[in-house]
């Protein structure tokens, strides 16, 4: 008889046989019209009014109750170009079915490997490896662990600009997510901060 785990994933209770469940929450910038980057996965817009260093605004605070963080290979390509490294020693997990160069990232201190499988897969493998609270980062990662019912908690940060087009942060859905309020925190500059946690 197999061992069986009761966990609560997107506010749900979900049994899963000899997996182990994590708590996906998601912190994330988009600009007020809903977009995460411009179509070439550019960023520059969220540096602007309203943005700026994102210490001001949580992540720190954030980034500080993660185990894990989990994003796609586009992602991945885009913030190992920034300036910094921006996780720290936190273990970085990118998926992607592709070969990924991660020297460059392991050169400037991260901790990152690669991985593959399905949302539930990842979050399963993540969490028997002692990784259980996961930051989920990048549009398509994003939606998903959505689609999979697997984000518990979403840090949404919306930026006083239009941009026009880019990457949407939200994508199809099979059925409707609902979503209680937790918080609203407005920064000079216009940005306005919600959180929300699944119910």
């Amino acid at each position: 008889m197999s061992d069986i785990a009761v966990a609560t994933v997107g506010g749900r209770d979900m049994k899963q046989e000899n997996q182990a469940v994590s708590e996906c929450s998601v912190f994330v910038g988009v600009s007020l019209d809903g977009f995460i980057a411009r179509p070439n996965g550019d960023l520059d817009w969220l540096m602007g009014d309203g943005g700026g260093d994102s210490a001001e605004y949580g992540y720190d605070e954030f980034i500080a109750g993660i185990d894990a963080i989990v994003m796609g290979r586009k992602t991945f390509e885009k913030v190992v170009m920034f300036d910094k490294w921006y996780y720290g020693n936190k273990r970085v997990v990118v998926l992607s079915h592709h070969s990924l160069d991660l020297a460059g990232a392991r050169a400037r201190g991260g901790v990152v490997e690669q991985m593959q499988g399905s949302p539930v897969e990842i979050v399963s493998k993540l969490a028997l490896s002692g990784a259980g609270r996961l930051y989920v980062d990048g549009g398509l990662t994003i939606q998903e662990f959505l689609r999979a019912g697997l984000i518990r908690r979403l840090v949404i940060s919306r930026l006083p600009v239009l941009i026009g087009e880019g990457i949407p942060l939200f994508g199809s859905l099979a059925h409707d997510i609902h979503l209680s309020h937790i918080a609203t925190r407005t920064y000079p500059g216009g940005m306005v901060q919600s959180e929300y946690e699944a119910i």
